[in-house]
């Protein structure tokens, strides 16, 4: 199943266009504005959409994915707008990030396989650093009945791998949270985002 999953984010990002455009999310986009720069970690990072948006801002940008050809992607996209980031392949546990070395994390559709998630984001916080932001948006679990209307909105096809608000309490205890949400919204994102979805968002400080 790790091979099949692999193997498709590599053959998807193998081809020339950019399976999610080459813009930033605009959720991450309008977050972002509300920060200085300094050091942010974007996680399941793709294409590098968001990493090259939060470079060009004046953000010291680390980036992880299991995507080798997702991280060719970004480079590219990284040396187009000559901008650099440090971006790493592999099993997130092994990549090497440094306890309470990041101001910000940004999530944007990381949908992480269910039975590493909780490893995952203890990982995740443990890189924050105190008064850390976290910016998360990725489809919810009322996003399936969304996506059998119409499948360009994309997304995963199980209930499991779709995240409640809930769920993102869960992952992130003790944070200050300003926003928790799971709403109905438009997307229009490269081939792959396209149309009417739900998706959970979460903002949020870590206080400890």
């Amino acid at each position: 199943m790790k091979d099949q999953w692999l193997n498709m984010w590599n053959e998807r990002y193998s081809k020339k266009e950019f399976a999610y455009g080459t813009e930033p999310n605009v959720y991450f986009k309008n977050q972002l504005a509300r920060l200085e720069p300094g050091k942010i970690l974007l996680g399941a990072e793709g294409e590098g959409r968001n990493a090259i948006y939060a470079a060009r801002l004046g953000w010291e940008v680390s980036a992880f994915d299991i995507s080798e050809e997702g991280k060719n992607k970004a480079l590219m996209l990284a040396k187009e707008h000559q901008v650099k980031i440090d971006y790493r392949v592999g099993s997130f546990p092994e990549l090497g990030f440094e306890p309470d070395h990041f101001d910000a994390i940004g999530l944007i559709y990381a949908h992480f396989p269910p039975d590493l998630r909780q490893q995952y984001f203890e990982l995740l916080n443990k890189y924050l650093k105190e008064k850390g932001q976290v910016i998360f948006e990725a489809f919810g679990k009322n996003h399936l009945a969304y996506r059998e209307k119409d499948s360009m909105v994309g997304g995963p096809p199980d209930f499991d791998s779709l995240y409640s608000t809930k769920d993102l309490e869960g992952y992130f205890p003790g944070f200050q949270i300003s926003e928790l949400t799971e709403s109905e919204v438009e997307l229009s994102e490269g081939l792959y985002h396209n149309g009417f979805g739900s998706v959970t968002r979460f903002c949020g400080l870590k206080q400890t």
